[in-house]
């Protein structure tokens, strides 16, 4: 099999600044096709950027990029009809309702007058959205909002669907709705890539980049990168968590000391010998009574390691 058989999207050394700001730091990246891959990282971190590459709404400062087979920057329009892509901010027609602003998208994409009908319908149904179908979309809820977008972006049922922090403004509810839908778009063939800076969304994916200022800084299934991530995960029932917190931040043997209400997750580097003595002892030493026990790491442990890593190489380069 071909890459671009395999593989929605390739990019090398993809890289952009804006002046001295470099927001995308020579990105490598492989997305296979059907599938769900995220895009995980804070604000600033070059998520955004990066989709706007893929579709042709920035140019690159530096590298390439392949997107289904073709060239970016390059013939951008012949890859339009090809792709949807949603923002994270509503950006349909506030003053339109439903129907109309559906309408309009089949329009854009000039489908066919007995298609589009057929297609409005389908949608109307499968995103719950025919008692809204005459409201005006400005007067709807986020929920409501995230699936008529969702809807407009796959109409013209794209192969590729790039989509930009989606659920960054709904509730958990609509959230979970939402990713089932996804799933089931991936079942049909489409392949989404999806930034996010939500864990539990993030765990979702079948594969998954992490990104750091610019840099990608991990790349792997949720599984594996949970599986590899150079840390023993210490967990710490405290009772002064506060305390306990400043205290095990000063060993120079740990790496990241995160609360978690009550808890505390205390990051150790593997080359670290017994960390479960060494977190013990000082916590003894300290006069401070916990309960302490190595755990599995969580996306988030993984995400921390990973960042620190980054900066770590930062300061000594």
């Amino acid at each position: 099999m071909s890459a671009d058989q395999e593989f929605a999207i390739r990019a090398r050394n993809l890289t952009k600044a804006f002046g001295s700001l470099v927001a995308v730091d020579h990105l490598n990246l492989d997305v296979p096709k059907s599938r769900i891959y995220g895009f995980l990282g804070p604000n600033g971190s070059g998520k955004s950027t990066t989709i706007r590459m893929l579709c042709g709404l920035l140019t690159p400062t530096e590298g390439t990029a392949t997107v289904l087979g073709i060239d970016v920057p390059g013939d951008v329009d012949e890859l339009k009809p090809r792709i949807g892509y949603m923002t994270q901010k509503f950006s349909l027609y506030t003053d339109l309702t439903t129907r109309e602003n559906l309408e309009f998208i089949a329009d854009i994409y000039t489908l066919s007058r007995a298609v589009r009908k057929q297609r409005i319908e389908e949608l109307l149904e499968q995103y719950d959205l025919g008692a809204q179908q005459r409201q005006f979309a400005g007067t709807m809820s986020g929920g409501q909002k995230q699936r008529l977008a969702l809807a407009c972006a796959v109409l013209h049922k794209p192969e590729l669907l790039l989509l930009d922090e989606p659920t960054s403004a709904v509730d958990p509810s609509s959230r979970r709705d939402f990713w089932a839908k996804l799933f089931r778009l991936a079942d049909a063939g489409t392949t989404i890539l999806v930034s996010t800076h939500y864990m539990d969304e993030a765990e979702r994916c079948h594969r998954l980049a992490i990104l750091d200022k610019g840099v990608k800084v991990a790349d792997g299934t949720p599984g594996d990168l949970q599986a590899n991530t150079g840390m023993t995960i210490v967990e710490v029932l405290a009772s002064s968590p506060y305390s306990a917190q400043g205290l095990l931040s000063r060993l120079p043997e740990v790496a990241s000391v995160t609360q978690l209400g009550v808890r505390l997750r205390v990051l150790v580097p593997e080359s670290v010998r017994q960390p479960l003595d060494l977190i013990q002892a000082a916590l003894h030493a300290g006069d401070i009574s916990a309960e302490t026990n190595i755990v599995a790491a969580s996306l988030e442990d993984v995400f921390v390691a990973v960042t620190q890593k980054n900066t770590l190489q930062e300061h000594t380069t």
